[in-house]
């Protein structure tokens, strides 16, 4: 029995949102590996400041959140235990502890200290404890993005807001530059991109009971099933891309 509407059938997951978190995952991998052959040599591309690639990576990582944010809703109303949520809270943890290690043996002075997975750990605990706030989490997201404007405001007007840009502070959002680092993804404002997605899902759960369970076209099974181990696949598939291209070049030198 759904806490929040009519029973509903006892299906594993949810396809619609799996294989939109693996269309999120594919994309991810695209954009990465392009990334990786520019490292490489392979492109000469500016992967920072190139609007072409610093907006395909704002859309991948906000399609991301708001999938979070679905999945978490999904949890919430199919009455998920503390201890499960704590459980895959520590899988999603100790990966962005190992994203940091490995970041700074290749990128040492541009290591990831606060990226995607760190941001998620950190919303998902947000999240998770501000699930009952319903229709007030569209606004909270809407003032969670806004804070992006106004910390630029205040920054340009208060010059002893600067501190927030220290690495202690700026994983916050509160910044007026962006770190020196291969990936950000700070509390704000893209904590308000996992809120609405799970404003959206409680909102679709609650008057659409039975959205998530249709019947997806054949073609998009390979992006559900993708999206069902999107952490796994992202933990692996660039050190396989690196390793691939790490040995295509030591093949090059051996010619």
């Amino acid at each position: 029995m759904s806490p929040t509407g009519p029973p509903i059938a006892a299906v594993q997951r949810f396809d619609t949102i799996d294989a939109l978190r693996g269309a999120a995952v594919v994309w991810m991998t695209l954009f990465h590996f392009c990334f990786d052959l520019n490292h490489f040599g392979y492109l000469r591309q500016d992967f920072y400041s190139d609007p072409f690639w610093t907006w395909q990576r704002t859309f991948i990582v906000s399609l991301f959140l708001l999938c979070a944010g679905l999945g978490q809703a999904v949890a919430l109303q199919r009455g998920q235990s503390a201890r499960r949520f704590w459980r895959r809270w520590a899988q999603v943890a100790a990966c962005a502890l190992l994203v940091t290690a490995s970041s700074y043996w290749m990128f040492p002075k541009s290591f990831i200290y606060f990226g995607v997975l760190h941001g998620i750990a950190v919303m998902l605990i947000v999240v998770r404890f501000s699930a009952g706030w319903g229709r007030w989490l569209w606004l909270a997201g809407g003032l969670a993005i806004a804070m992006k404007f106004i910390a630029a405001y205040a920054h340009s007007y208060w010059a002893g807001a600067d501190f927030l840009n220290n690495s202690g502070f700026n994983w916050l959002g509160f910044v007026s530059r962006k770190p020196i680092t291969e990936d950000y993804v700070p509390l704000l404002p893209w904590l308000g991109l996992m809120w609405w997605g799970m404003a959206a899902g409680q909102w679709l759960l609650a008057s659409r009971p039975h959205w998530g369970s249709r019947a997806i076209p054949a073609a998009a099974a390979p992006l559900a099933w993708l999206g069902r181990w999107s952490l796994s696949w992202y933990m692996l598939h660039q050190p396989v891309l690196i390793g691939v291209l790490t040995a295509l070049a030591a093949l090059k030198t051996l010619r």
